[in-house]
Parts: structure tokens; C-alpha cells; sequence
């Protein structure tokens, strides 16, 4: 049974907070809806973003750490929060089935409690970081669900990582990189099952039915990064930005001032937004 738990007036948007007991956790878990007014009040559609928060976040992180409420003014999104923790939302080595709540769970009940609001049945998902990451493998696996997917400082090569690249960097303030004992918890070791199934490279390359962007009906895709951040982060972006470009997938990619931090995901958020909004209207 869902329960909704909270409904918060935050001027252009209600804040819907709903929890279930998630068969697929084995544990209660909330979602918060960012609603806009012009859907509550019955006027028009708007398409459904699901965003995902980086490694250690909440639901909480979007609109404590970010001025998400203010980005989305002007904007009919319905923005769907889940939260996942230190947990990426794959189904992991540990056995925690993230995806089959985000897939079976999440999108069913956006579908049945909103999508009287969808305009023209578009969802999009995205995040940072892990949950960028996290939101191009799932729209990869899952050809038709979501049609447009945003990425801010993706870390899309997670499952390829050994050892601890960041192993210096590691008193920065806010570091949101996990540990190589955390990595592997959700990972498994080099060579894992786990690390195989969600390798973005073979995803982008097994995309649809007959394999290429073309064959799934396309899926548009927006990325961008910090030139501030982490080298590696930085080249992996790129290198995936390439390799949906040469399977033929339509990308829109910027990189902008700043790091991997929320301070940089907060000014990057008007444009992916934007890009959502615009890409949702058109498809």
C-alpha cells in the first residue's frame, strides 16, 4: 500500500512525499514528487524526469543542496526524487535490486499517480555522478522507457574501475567518490557478473532490438562536466559522449566551469532542464 506522507506548497511546485513497502528491497521506501502548479490545477501535460542523486545522497540532497524548485519555474516537469544512499540504482553484487525498484516499482507508480500529466507519455531520467551514470545505463538496458536522458559529471566507467584512482584526493571537503571497499560492495571484484551487465560501452553498442540508436526509436541524450573536475571523470565523459555519437544517438555535451561538487550541479542545472523540457515537447 502507498501512502502519501507528506504534500508541501513550495510556490510554483508541490512537494508530494510518498513510501511503500518496496518488494524489491524488503524495506519501506520514500520518493519525493516535485509537482508543478499548472498540472495540480488540471491545466497543461507535463513530462516526468526522474533524478537521481550522486554517491551518499538522498531525495533531500536535489532541493537542500540545490536550487532545483527555482531552476524548474517556467518549466511543466514533474521531477520524481528516489534515493539510494551509497547504493548505485543497478541491481547490485550484494544483491540489493535497485533497478527492479527503480524499473518495476518507481516508473509504475509515476505512471499510475501521474501520467494523466505526461505529455505525450515522454520520461526522462538523470542524475550526477553515480546517478548520472545510473540514468544512462537503465534508459541503455531498457530501450523505450525513458527517451531522453541527462548526465552532470556521469561516472559513467564505474563498473571498469581497480583499485582507487582517487586514492589522494580523498581529505578534499565533500568528497563524494567511494572507497575501493565500497566500490566493490556494490560492484564486485574486476571481472564480476555485476561489472558486465551494466558496461556502458556494450550497452551503447547493444542499444534496440537490432542493435544501433535507430532501431529503438532514438534516445536523446544531454552530458556535461566541470573542466575542474577530476581528470579521470573528465575522460570518461568524453569517451562516452564519443561512443553514443558514433553509434548514431543524438547528444548535446558541454563542459563548464567548475568541479565535481554540487556548487557545479546547481549552475549546470537550468540548461539540462531546459534540455529536457525542450527535447520532451519535441519528441
Amino acid at each position: 500500500m502507498k501512502t502519501l506522507e507528506r504534500k508541501e506548497e513550495l510556490g510554483t511546485h508541490t512537494l508530494e512525499t510518498w513510501a511503500w513497502a518496496s518488494s524489491a528491497l524488503g524495506c519501506v521506501k520514500r520518493v519525493d514528487v516535485l509537482v508543478p502548479a499548472t498540472c495540480t490545477a488540471g491545466g497543461s501535460k507535463a513530462a516526468v524526469l526522474v533524478l537521481l542523486h550522486g554517491f551518499g545522497g538522498s531525495r533531500s540532497t536535489w532541493l537542500s543542496r540545490t536550487r532545483l524548485v527555482e531552476h524548474l519555474r517556467g518549466l511543466d516537469l514533474v521531477v520524481v526524487l528516489p534515493e539510494s544512499g551509497r547504493r548505485w540504482f543497478i541491481n547490485d553484487h550484494r544483491g540489493w535490486r535497485y533497478e527492479d525498484y527503480l524499473v518495476r516499482e518507481l516508473v509504475p507508480f509515476v505512471d499510475e499517480n501521474y501520467a494523466v500529466h505526461l505529455r505525450h507519455g515522454v520520461r526522462a531520467i538523470g542524475g550526477f555522478s553515480m546517478g548520472g551514470a545510473s540514468a544512462l545505463m537503465q534508459a541503455l538496458r531498457y530501450p523505450g522507457l525513458f527517451g531522453v536522458v541527462v548526465s552532470h559529471a556521469g561516472a559513467f566507467e564505474a563498473p571498469a574501475r581497480v583499485g582507487d584512482p582517487y586514492a589522494g584526493l580523498r581529505e578534499e571537503r565533500d568528497f563524494m567518490i567511494p572507497s575501493v571497499v565500497a566500490h566493490e560492495r556494490v560492484w564486485g571484484p574486476v571481472g564480476s557478473e555485476v561489472r558486465g551487465r551494466y558496461e556502458v560501452g556494450a550497452l551503447i553498442e547493444g542499444f534496440g532490438e537490432g542493435g544501433g540508436a535507430a532501431s529503438a526509436g532514438g534516445l536523446c541524450v544531454y552530458a556535461d562536466v566541470g573542466e575542474q573536475d577530476y581528470p579521470r571523470i573528465l575522460e570518461m565523459n568524453r569517451r562516452t559522449v564519443g561512443r553514443l555519437r558514433g553509434a548514431g544517438f543524438e547528444v548535446e555535451y558541454h563542459e563548464r566551469v567548475g568541479a565535481h561538487d554540487l556548487d557545479y550541479v546547481d549552475r549546470a542545472l537550468p540548461f539540462s532542464l531546459r534540455y529536457v523540457d525542450d527535447m520532451t515537447r519535441r519528441i
